[in-house]
C-alpha cells in the first residue's frame, strides 16, 4: 500500500523498471527531486500502453482505460492510495501542476490500440502521437522546469512522432500477428497497398517501400525536433532524453529489412543505456 508520497513515487519507479526500461534509466539521469515524479508520469503512460497485452476483448480494456480516466478526473474508483501508480500520477499532478485534461485525453487515444482498426492517415497518426509520446514529452517538461516548458511544444510535436514511428518499427511483430497497422494508410496507399495488402504479406517490394517511407517519415520528424534544440531553455531538454533512442531504430529498420516484419530489432540495454547517458550530457537528442 503507498501510504506516503515517497512511497508512491518509489514504487511508480520500481515498477517503471520493468514495463519501460528507457524511461525507467532517463529517470536516472534526472535530479533525485524531479525522478519520483516524472517515474509516476512515465508510469501511468507505461501502464496506459501495456493493456492490450492484458485483455483478450476491447471491452475489459475500455474498463481498464476508464478507471484511469475517472481517476485523473477526479472521481476514482475505490482507494486511490492503494494502488502506487494512481497515488503516484495523483501526487505528481498535485505536485506540478500537470493539466488534467492532458493525461485524460493520453488515456483517451489508448482506446485506438484496442481495436484492429487501421491508422487512417499521417493526420490521424499525429493526433495519436500528439496525445501520447509527444504529450509525454510535454507533461515531463513541466516536472523538470515548469518556468520553461512552454517553449517545448513544436519540438515536442516532431520528436513525438518520431519516438512513435520508432516504437511501431519495434512492435512490427506484435503487430503483425494481431493484425494491427500503425503504418498510416497514406504512406501505404503511396506505394500501392493498403492495410488488408500490407498484412498478407506478400507484395514485399511493395511492403519494402512502405517501410521505408515509415522510416523516412520518422526521421524527417527526428530532423526537425533536433533542429529545434537550441530554443529548448533550461531543464527541458531532459524531457527529451529517450527520444534519443529513436535514431538506432531507425538505423536497426534500414538494415534489416523486411525481417522487421517477424523479428525484434531492439538495440541492446547497452547501448540505449550508453545513448541516453551521452544525450544527457549533451543535450542531444
Amino acid at each position: 500500500m503507498a501510504s506516503t508520497r515517497e512511497e508512491a513515487y518509489a514504487a511508480c519507479l520500481a515498477t517503471l523498471r520493468s514495463t519501460d526500461l528507457d524511461r525507467y534509466l532517463a529517470c536516472l539521469l534526472v535530479s533525485e527531486d524531479k525522478r519520483g515524479p516524472l517515474a509516476a508520469l512515465y508510469a501511468f503512460s507505461a501502464e496506459l500502453a501495456r493493456i492490450r497485452d492484458l485483455i483478450r476483448e476491447p471491452l475489459p480494456g475500455e474498463v481498464r482505460l476508464q478507471y484511469w480516466r475517472d481517476l485523473i478526473e477526479g472521481q476514482p474508483h475505490g482507494d486511490s492510495q492503494s494502488n502506487p501508480i494512481a497515488a503516484g500520477i495523483l501526487h505528481a499532478i498535485t505536485d506540478h501542476r500537470l493539466p488534467r485534461s492532458a493525461l485524460a485525453a493520453m488515456t483517451e487515444a489508448r482506446i485506438f490500440d484496442l481495436y484492429d482498426d487501421p491508422m487512417p492517415d499521417r493526420n490521424a497518426f499525429e493526433g495519436y502521437a500528439g496525445e501520447t509520446s509527444a504529450a509525454l514529452i510535454q507533461l515531463g517538461a513541466l516536472i523538470l522546469d515548469p518556468e520553461n516548458a512552454r517553449g517545448v511544444s513544436e519540438p515536442a510535436g516532431h520528436a513525438g512522432i518520431a519516438q512513435l514511428v520508432a516504437g511501431c518499427l519495434l512492435l512490427l511483430p506484435i503487430h503483425m500477428r494481431r493484425g494491427q497497422v500503425f503504418i498510416p494508410g497514406d504512406i501505404l496507399s503511396a506505394v500501392g497497398l493498403n492495410a488488408a495488402g500490407f498484412l498478407k504479406g506478400e507484395d514485399r517490394q511493395r511492403i519494402g517501400a512502405a517501410l521505408s517511407a515509415f522510416i523516412g517519415y520518422g526521421r524527417d520528424h527526428l530532423a526537425k525536433a533536433r533542429a529545434q534544440k537550441s530554443s529548448l531553455a533550461g531543464g527541458t531538454k531532459l524531457a527529451f532524453l529517450t527520444a534519443a533512442s529513436a535514431e538506432p531504430v531507425f538505423n536497426r529498420a534500414e538494415k534489416a529489412g523486411l525481417t522487421v516484419l517477424e523479428k525484434s530489432i531492439q538495440p541492446s540495454q547497452l547501448s540505449r543505456q550508453w545513448r541516453l547517458w551521452r544525450a544527457s550530457g549533451s543535450r542531444m537528442f
